[in-house]
């Protein structure tokens, strides 16, 4: 799916709920993640709820694998994924998320912590992505 593939399925949906519920189906599609790599290495720091973001570094772009103990943040990591999955670290360093939370309605409609945490990933990924 693409970023613009996502903001125009949130548009069909007329309130928060079915959103929410949305991104809770996001993060039902998401693949586990192997226990073996749910460990301090990979977990973010600055999430409420335990968060686990593995990336691999392939020729020209990186690729990141996300899980969570909580199922809206399982679906939180999906979006986050949908932006940044498969993009060259260039490509990461400039993606404005910012504008991208605002279309989706995410800016106003998640509690300050979690709005905390997922930006919390961003800055992980793009941590990565200044690392290559």
């Amino acid at each position: 799916m693409t970023v613009e593939e996502l903001v125009e399925n949130f548009s069909f949906f007329e309130n928060w709920e079915e959103k929410y519920q949305y991104v809770i189906d996001l993060g039902r599609q998401l693949e586990p993640l192997p226990e073996e790599l749910k460990t301090e290495i990979w977990k973010i720091k600055g999430c409420q709820s335990q968060v686990w973001l593995v990336p691999e570094f392939k020729q020209n772009s990186l690729h990141f694998r996300g899980d969570s103990d909580a199922i809206l943040v399982k679906g939180i990591i999906a979006i986050v994924l949908i932006i940044f999955n498969d993009k060259s670290a260039e490509e990461i360093k400039t993606i404005d998320v910012s504008e991208i939370f605002a279309k989706l309605g995410l800016e106003e409609n998640l509690t300050p912590s979690r709005r905390n945490g997922m930006m919390s990933m961003v800055a992980k990924i793009k941590e990565y992505a200044g690392a290559k």
